[in-house]
């Protein structure tokens, strides 16, 4: 007879362990799956490298079910960071079938993300970034980011196609499905936002307008790869700033886009003005739950068929199972712990762990630590050593991390990195 705690642990465990078949008759082979991290690792040329091989054959080897990538670009001219990996005409990337090989061993699904990061474009990037209204960035982030220029009703079109391009290019590659971001303050998200976006034609005003833009990226995907590949979506359930997108919004966005046929839709918050999506100021029954976003994917779920990935703040076997166990969500997202620690699903799936490894980061210097975004910087510099074939390094100094970016910042100001 099992003992009490192996007992619990495989009880904790089961339903991760379960299948899920999507809208588009693909099957995930568990409930977990890696939300997307920015590898910023791309080679010059904006291409994929043998660096997103090895990491992707780790994480496939650690027994997720599904793998997003990080942030591909739709225009090489419109980067969120310098080293982003860009699909679009005229760009051949041999290693992106690799890729997409290394991702799928073990019956794991890779999608990848697609993004235009409109006015998130640094300064040393985007001398004139664009976006739905010339709207900047509110201090002190106006001092990384320049005020973007509106953009003309050609240009949007010609970002929706560039989209579906791209989505086309994944599926002949190899991927096995595409997620749109629309979350985390880039272009989707800021069409999205009464805030930043405060145009008066058909892309902007009432909500109906304000979500045609992610609605007709999605339709250019679907017209580019049928209907059984996989099309997901990461939104936010909020932006958390005065006058913005609302759980309200964010409800209907979702209802709708579930009824167009949307395969997975992850619910994560916040933007680089709010940052939600990493923790910020969370309430204490929020921490004891483990999931940022549980209580509005709960009410969500009432609305909506499409499954639903719950991503931010899982830490443990227990609390997974019981967020899946309630109903309000049918895939568990992970990033943070997967970039320290790439066997963590395996671990779940058996039961021989459930608590993940992620904790608070600090340089020492209470200005570095809101200066810079420490919980990007340190674990994209572990997910670089797994690139290069090396181990997470979990006492690898943040300071030095720190000092590391604010060098090849300087690097990439001074010489034109592309």
């Amino acid at each position: 007879m099992l003992s009490e705690k192996i007992q619990s642990k495989f009880t904790m465990s089961s339903k991760l362990t379960e299948t899920l078949q999507l809208p588009c008759g693909a099957t995930l082979k568990n409930r977990l799956g890696k939300s997307a991290m920015s590898e910023n690792m791309g080679s010059r040329g904006y291409t994929s490298n043998e660096k997103f091989n090895r990491l992707y054959t780790r994480w496939a080897e650690g027994g997720i079910g599904l793998l997003i990538t990080g942030n591909v670009m739709v225009d090489r001219f419109a980067l969120g960071e310098a080293h982003n990996v860009v699909i679009e005409q005229g760009i051949q990337d041999a290693n992106l079938p690799l890729w997409a090989a290394a991702g799928k061993k073990e019956g794991t699904h890779i999608w990848v993300q697609l993004n235009h990061p409109g006015k998130q474009s640094p300064k040393f990037l985007s001398k004139e970034p664009v976006a739905p209204s010339a709207i900047p960035l509110k201090k002190p982030l106006d001092r990384l980011f320049n005020t973007p220029r509106a953009l003309s009703e050609e240009e949007i079109l010609d970002i929706i196609a560039r989209f579906g391009y791209a989505a086309k290019v994944c599926k002949e590659s190899g991927f096995t499905g595409v997620q749109i971001h629309g979350a985390h303050g880039y272009l989707v998200s800021q069409f999205l936002s009464p805030t930043h976006n405060q145009r008066e034609d058909r892309w902007g005003g009432s909500l109906e307008n304000r979500m045609r833009f992610v609605k007709e990226v999605y339709l250019a995907i679907l017209r580019e790869v049928g209907d059984s590949f996989p099309v997901g979506i990461k939104l936010n359930s909020a932006d958390f700033q005065k006058g913005g997108f609302t759980q309200e919004d964010s409800m209907e966005v979702v209802k709708h886009l579930s009824d167009l046929g949307m395969d997975l839709i992850e619910i994560s918050g916040g933007t680089y003005e709010s940052p939600a999506m990493m923790g910020a100021a969370q309430k204490e029954s929020t921490k004891t739950r483990e999931a940022y976003f549980l209580t509005y994917c709960e009410e969500v779920r009432k609305l909506v068929k499409s499954p639903l990935m719950l991503t931010g703040g899982f830490r443990s076997a227990e609390g997974m199972n019981a967020a899946l166990a309630s109903g309000a969500c049918d895939v568990i997202g992970i990033a943070r712990s997967l970039a320290i620690h790439p066997d963590f699903p395996n671990q779940l799936l058996s039961g021989a762990s459930d608590k993940s490894q992620v904790k608070p980061l600090t340089t020492g210097w209470k200005f570095l630590d809101k200066t810079f975004p420490l919980e990007i910087i340190w674990y994209t510099d572990q997910l670089h050593l797994m690139g290069e074939g090396k181990e997470p390094n979990l006492k690898k100094s943040a300071l030095g991390s720190v000092w590391t970016m604010v060098y090849k910042l300087g690097k990439n100001a001074i010489k034109k990195v592309r």
